[in-house]
């Protein structure tokens, strides 16, 4: 079953940073998601202070199985990323519950875009209203790709 704010049964998503378990999100990311493999604890907790942090959790045990980073101005822009679900409790709607928390968490702000990056879960954004950029050819970049 899924509760009125599209969060499965049995967990919750908050934005309180007190709720989060830095070590566990630099776990995570640093040994398990792509983008993030290697990435220092340092600057992870530098990244997790300077964004709006989403904690996805179990009820029951109010043990962290989720997370998702936003980097935004609050005002025009967003950025979505780092966003990880522990394997565990995947396969439950969880990442897709989770990107929904995040676009209406930031409808609130009238934002006139937000961006996300994503090699293989372009079906979970998807659902929650993300689609290919129209016009690709315009955006440029600094850094990877």
């Amino acid at each position: 079953m899924t509760s009125d704010t599209g969060v499965p049964d049995g967990y919750e998503i908050s934005t309180d940073p007190a709720r989060l378990d830095a070590a566990l999100i630099h776990r995570w990311l640093s040994q398990d998601a792509y983008w993030a493999i290697g990435r220092s604890r340092e600057k992870q907790d530098r990244a997790i202070a300077d964004s709006l942090n989403f904690g996805l959790y179990e009820q029951a045990s109010g043990n962290q199985v989720g997370y998702a980073r936003v980097v935004t101005d609050r005002a025009t822009f967003a950025w979505l990323c780092d966003v990880y679900v522990a394997p565990a409790a995947r396969g439950r709607g969880l990442g897709t519950a989770l990107a929904a928390a995040v676009r209406d968490g930031l409808a609130e702000h009238g934002l006139r875009r937000v961006l996300l990056a994503t090699a293989d879960a372009h079906g979970v954004y998807a659902k929650v209203g993300f689609e290919a950029m129209a016009k690709p050819e315009k955006w440029m970049i600094l850094g990877e790709q």
